[in-house]
């Protein structure tokens, strides 16, 4: 008999991210055998009933979309218009307008995004506790200094905590001061902030990794489902 905790039993038959179902749990929103569930409840696979909202969640594992974008510059990462800048789901068919993005670009960012309708793949691509590997192609105003250099490596102090990146110079499209940034994080203007931090400011950041997805020769306002 297969068990499972509810959050992940929500996120995997309902397509919702784990976040997502601790808050319904939290809201008694959810019923397991025709009581309130509470976080932490363990589901037997196929014999225990749920209800979110009173409908019933089928036990069948739903078949997702997943969804490669080349997110231009310019563009926002919300279904919402944010002044008059347009949104990436302008870029998109309608038939993936319900989708969601897992780890957003700023507008001034570019590069890769996944949208899909898979709660729990989002959870485990954008939660910090997972680890997941993220690649950026970075160019700043300025060559970085040796000891700024080291100081990245090591981890700049920030007003959320500690930014570590992992940096190496390389050589891109004849852009000047170019480097590689890997990280394993993903908070709001991360890059950007850490940069500025010691005096430099980022003028190109490119996505070209997210987990195990790749940019590869996805050009520039192209998307591809996978």
């Amino acid at each position: 008999m297969d068990q499972m905790r509810l959050n992940k039993y929500l996120a995997h038959f309902h397509g919702i991210s784990r976040r997502e179902a601790d808050l319904y749990i939290q809201q008694n929103r959810v019923l397991v055998n025709g009581k309130i569930a509470s976080l932490g409840n363990i589901v037997k696979v196929g014999i225990d009933n749920v209800t979110l909202d009173n409908s019933e969640i089928t036990k069948t594992v739903k078949r997702y979309s997943y969804l490669l974008l080349n997110k231009p510059i310019g563009y926002v990462c919300s279904r919402k218009k944010q002044g008059a800048n347009p949104t990436i789901y302008e870029l998109l068919p309608r038939e993936f307008h319900s989708l969601k993005v897992a780890g957003r670009l700023d507008k001034d960012s570019q590069g890769l995004v996944l949208l899909t309708d898979d709660g729990d793949a989002i959870f485990k691509l954008t939660h910090p506790k997972f680890g997941k590997i993220k690649q950026y192609n970075v160019s700043i105003n300025k060559p970085l200094t040796s000891t700024h250099f080291s100081d990245i490596n090591n981890g700049i102090e920030l007003e959320d905590g500690t930014s570590k990146l992992s940096v190496k110079e390389i050589e891109l499209n004849n852009i000047p001061n170019s480097y590689q940034v890997t990280m394993q994080e993903g908070r709001n203007r991360q890059i950007r902030r850490t940069f500025k931090q010691l005096g430099y400011t980022v003028t190109f950041l490119e996505r070209t990794t997210l987990g195990p997805y790749r940019l590869s020769d996805l050009k520039n306002r192209q998307f591809l489902l996978i």
